[in-house]
């Protein structure tokens, strides 16, 4: 992508102009994209301009993005124009896209014509709800956006505005609104911009810094922006850690029994099994891995750089971790989780925090944090589960960090010690000791069927309802994958099943998959 700057023969300040000019400027929450709105209102205004805006607001939280336009021109004759309240495709003069893939859901719209518009973007990424919650890699195709950036704008200035802002203690607001100054797009001087920033005087300085880069950035076309820096500590910094001898004599046994290509995604593994419960857990994550590997040196592992390793070691941590009540409650509970948010708030100091969170345990859930002998027992009792059930499965508005809230998770958080005795870790150890038995006999016939069928995990994550429909989709594809196991095309037809099952989570597509199979099968 390049960086360019326009100057449109547009009327100087004041002067009379048979058509508004009109800026359309899509941004998310917390952006500031009303703030450089009334800016832009405010700029025309002190020329003494008819300035009009207006939003269509999005959906929170990435779910969609408010759009702002702006028209405005001076008076014609002393009376004063009717403006447009939406952009109409093939009008907009100005196009200010605060994240990448909106500026390619602008051009999608028909806002951006290569005979009139300046786009300028930020070409960082803010991942949309529908890219995080897909089963597989949910991430939009940036290509197609740079592709038709460089054709279906008349001029686009692009770069990493978000972490020039970041870099001066501002908003992204700010920085589109120097680059909109250095475009030179309105008939304004540079002082001009600078004059209505500083009028608002809260945070004047961190805009005014961020303005200015952003501009010198589109006028001389510099190198990259700097790094933004590493967010602030809350409180006094922490101290450093104690090493666990335990933990340590776990790192040096990793080294010696596994080969080096799996040795970074081990120690990463062994790392996240004892954050999730203790080392004793990280023995047992040990014990099994050595086992795998074994496997896969008897099928001649060596010459695929052990890749059944490799892949034993990511998706075998994962299997061990999974998400219980007490997993969900310990990670809201942990000081480094309220330290995160402060920090991405940037809390100054005497401000305090609340936290409103939206919990909706189902009774699958209660009963899987006891013991594994009377969570069986209450669920053979189906009346008695009902009753339980009425009462448990509802909604719950939990202030996290008021102290009857943050006690009772703190206190399910510290149920870790139970964990390994309790019917959810039974349940999830038999099924995940039939999944690595199917991947174990796999690898001695055909290697790598036995790696895709250990990266099949991918299906299972998440909590309650989430993890439910990718265990069903999870047990769906391994017994497909029984069905063609002795074929020698077996491999790519498992993982055409877990590509498949990983693209909608409605499943069709792996059904679809499945009755081609049950064609030849």
């Amino acid at each position: 992508m390049r960086d360019e700057t326009i100057r449109l023969a547009l009327p100087a300040a004041g002067e009379a102009t048979e058509r508004p000019i009109s800026i359309a400027i899509v941004a998310m929450g917390g952006q500031g994209g009303g703030v450089l709105t009334d800016w832009i209102v405010q700029l025309a205004e002190n020329h003494g301009w008819v300035a009009q805006s207006t939003s269509v607001p999005g959906v929170a939280q990435r779910t969609g993005a408010t759009i702002y336009y702006i028209e405005a021109m001076p008076p014609l004759d002393g009376r004063k124009p009717i403006l447009s309240l939406m952009p109409t495709p093939g009008d907009v003069d100005v196009v200010m896209a605060a994240e990448f893939m909106e500026a390619g859901r602008s051009i999608l719209r028909g806002l951006v014509t290569p005979d009139r518009t300046t786009l300028i973007a930020s070409n960082h990424r803010s991942f949309a709800i529908g890219e995080k919650i897909a089963p597989g890699n949910g991430i939009a195709d940036g290509g197609a956006v740079t592709g038709a950036i460089g054709v279906a704008a008349k001029t686009e200035i692009i770069f990493d505005l978000n972490a020039l802002a970041i870099a001066h203690g501002s908003v992204i607001s700010a920085a589109m609104f120097g680059a909109l100054a250095a475009a030179g797009v309105l008939p304004f001087s540079r002082d001009s911009y600078l004059d209505v920033i500083r009028a608002v005087g809260k945070g004047a300085k961190a805009s005014v810094e961020t303005f200015e880069a952003a501009f010198d950035r589109v006028k001389t076309g510099a190198a990259d922006v700097a790094a933004p820096p590493q967010p602030k500590q809350a409180g006094n910094p922490p101290s450093p850690a104690t090493p666990d001898p335990d933990l340590a004599a776990l790192v040096a046994r990793l080294k010696q029994e596994l080969p080096e290509p799996a040795l970074t995604m081990a120690r990463a593994g062994l790392k996240k099994v004892v954050d999730f419960q203790d080392v004793a857990y990280g023995t047992e994550y040990l014990d099994i891995l050595k086992t795998l590997h074994m496997a896969d040196r008897n099928a001649g592992g060596g010459a695929r750089a052990y890749a059944f390793t490799e892949a034993a070691a990511k998706y075998l941590a994962n299997a061990m971790t999974y998400d219980d009540v007490i997993r969900v409650a310990d990670l809201k509970t942990r000081a480094g989780r309220r330290a995160r948010i402060e920090t991405e708030l940037e809390m100054s100091g005497g401000q305090l925090l609340q936290t409103t969170e939206f919990m909706h345990p189902r009774m699958e859930e209660v009963m899987g944090v006891l013991p594994a002998g009377f969570g069986r027992w209450l669920g053979g009792k189906p009346r008695l589960l009902g009753w339980l059930d009425r009462r448990v499965n509802r909604g719950r508005r939990v202030r996290t960090y008021s102290l009857p809230w943050f006690l009772a998770l703190y206190v399910v958080g510290g149920l870790r010690g139970l964990r390994r005795r309790s019917l959810r870790h039974a349940i999830e150890t038999a099924h995940r000791d039939g999944w690595l038995k199917a991947a174990t006999d796999a690898v001695g016939t055909n290697y790598q069927l036995g790696v895709e069928i250990l990266q099949c995990r991918r299906l299972v994550k998440g909590y309650s309802d989430t993890h439910s429909r990718g265990l069903s989709k999870f047990d769906k594809t391994l017994a497909a994958i029984k069905l063609v196991e002795r074929r020698e095309d077996a491999a790519d037809w498992a993982r055409r099943l877990r590509e498949a099952a990983l693209k909608d989570s409605a499943g069709k597509e792996l059904d679809g998959v499945i009755q081609t199979i049950k064609t030849f099968a």
